[in-house]
C-alpha cells in the first residue's frame, strides 16, 4: 500500500443509478463518506429521457409517469462535477455507473488524481468499487450480488436503519438509488474497518478496484490511465 494518507483522510462518494442507456438515468443516490462515516446523503428522481419498459419497472419500481415533471439528470452537472473534484467515486460493480454517467457528461471537469496524488485527471474514474473488492477479499463467498454481501456482512439491520433516516419512504428497499448506494457504502466501510485493512489508502482502494491487468500496472507505475 502506499505511504499517503489513509482511506478516511478524503471524501469518497458512493453512487448509484437506477435507469440505464435507453430511459436515461430515473433516480441517483449518493453517499459521502468521510473520516470513516456518512458524512451526508443526497437522492432525487430524474425525467426519462427515453423508453421506460415494463421489465425496466418490475426492477427498479419506476415508470415514466411516476417521474414526468422531474428535472432531467443532466441538470445535475455541478453536483456531481464538484464530487469529482472533492474525492473519488464509488460503486457496486462501478462499471454500470460510469458507462452511465459517461453517456451523459464524457468527461468531468480537470480533477485531482485519487490513484496518483499530484496529477491531474480527465475521467470520472478509476473508481473504489466494492463489487470488486469483496471477491478478492473474501474469495470463499459464492457470489457478491449486493442483497448478499450485506447479509453475509451482518448489515441488513443497520442499513434499514439508515434507510429510515435517509430514503424516501416508499424507495427503502433494493433497487432503489439511495438504499443501494447506502448498501454499498456500508459494504465498503464493513471492509476498511477489519484490520487488515487499517492502513488501506485511496492509491491502493483504486488499484485493487480496477481488474484489468494492464490498467492496474498502469496506476501501480503511475503511467496514463
Amino acid at each position: 500500500m502506499c505511504s499517503v494518507g489513509t482511506w478516511a483522510d478524503t471524501p469518497i462518494h458512493f453512487i448509484d443509478f437506477e435507469g440505464n442507456r435507453t430511459s436515461g438515468i430515473l433516480e441517483f443516490g449518493v453517499v459521502t463518506l468521510q473520516g470513516g462515516t456518512i458524512a451526508a446523503t443526497r437522492t432525487r428522481t430524474c425525467a426519462a429521457t427515453g423508453r421506460v419498459s415494463a421489465e425496466d419497472t418490475a426492477v427498479h419500481g419506476l415508470r415514466a409517469e411516476s417521474v414526468q415533471g422531474e428535472l432531467p439528470f443532466a441538470h445535475e452537472w455541478e453536483f456531481f462535477a464538484a464530487l469529482r473534484e472533492r474525492g473519488p467515486l464509488a460503486a457496486h460493480f462501478a462499471n454500470a455507473e460510469n458507462s452511465l454517467l459517461k453517456s451523459v457528461w464524457p468527461y468531468p471537469r480537470t480533477a485531482p488524481d485519487f490513484a496518483r496524488p499530484g496529477r491531474d485527471a480527465h475521467e470520472w474514474g478509476p473508481w473504489i468499487d466494492t463489487g470488486r473488492l469483496y471477491p478478492q477479499a473474501f474469495p470463499q463467498l459464492a457470489e457478491a450480488k449486493l442483497e448478499r454481501l450485506v447479509a453475509a456482512a451482518g448489515r441488513q439491520a443497520e442499513l434499514d436503519a439508515l434507510a429510515a433516516a435517509h430514503c424516501p419512504p416508499h424507495r427503502r428497499r433494493y433497487h432503489a438509488a439511495l438504499y443501494d448506494a447506502l448498501a454499498g457504502a456500508l459494504l465498503l466501510l464493513a471492509l476498511l474497518r477489519r484490520p487488515e485493512f487499517a492502513g488501506a489508502t485511496l492509491p491502493w482502494l483504486l488499484q485493487a478496484s480496477t481488474l484489468d491487468p494492464g490498467r492496474r500496472g498502469a496506476l501501480q507505475q503511475g503511467d496514463l490511465f
